[in-house]
């Protein structure tokens, strides 16, 4: 027996590819285009040609996209951090602002505590 959605929507398998194919060929044209309208004007450099925009593309979106169905899942560590920082007590979460202060931030760390560089 076969599975009637699969029959009757035959023509997705067709479609989905052709339609990821369009997206991919239109970024890459929309990534050239504004390369070579742009970058040669302002600093000089050179106009690049379809593939090298579609390489760029696929690189920018390694470094700071990602790749997969939307990955980056902040919720794993917000809603524990969350869910503590409701529990703590007004002294406890000034001690915290502090301590990542002095850790992560010169301004906003007290003058006693901040170390000279090495």
């Amino acid at each position: 027996m076969e599975n009637n959605w699969v029959k009757r929507n035959k023509w997705i398998f067709f479609v989905a590819p052709l339609a990821l194919a369009v997206f991919i060929w239109i970024g890459g044209e929309v990534v050239m285009h504004l390369w070579n309208w742009l970058l040669p004007a302002l600093f000089g450099w050179r106009l690049i040609t379809f593939w090298q925009a579609l390489g760029l593309l696929v690189l920018c979106r390694m470094l700071f996209g990602g790749f997969g169905g939307h990955g980056h899942d902040r919720s794993k560590w917000r809603r524990p951090m969350a869910e503590r920082w409701e529990r703590m007590t007004p002294e406890e979460r000034e001690k915290f602002r502090q301590d990542m202060r002095s850790r992560w931030c010169r301004v906003g760390a007290p003058a006693n505590e901040t170390k000279e560089p090495a």
